[in-house]
């Protein structure tokens, strides 16, 4: 366990951080799942508005790498070009 008082601090903000990022990351890929498993496309590319949105602000954040936040945006907009 800590001893000094900023490493303890450091802990506690740690925890709080590691949790809103895992939430964060969470809802960013059940909103990509529920965009893979769409199959009308009106409704896809207002879903993938708001995936590619999550994304960004997750690579921003560092909690994602910027390449997987580009890759998965490109297989996305794929998806949703494909659909009829």
């Amino acid at each position: 366990m800590a001893n000094h008082k900023s490493s303890i601090k450091r802990i506690r903000q740690t925890e709080v951080k590691n949790e809103r990022n895992r939430y964060q990351h969470k809802t960013a890929r059940n909103v990509v799942k529920k965009l893979r498993e769409s199959t009308e496309k009106a409704a896809a590319a207002v879903l993938f508005i708001e995936a590619a949105s999550m994304l960004d602000k997750l690579a921003k954040r560092n909690i994602i790498h910027k390449n997987k936040a580009s890759n998965l945006k490109s297989s996305l907009a794929l998806h949703v070009n494909s659909l009829k």
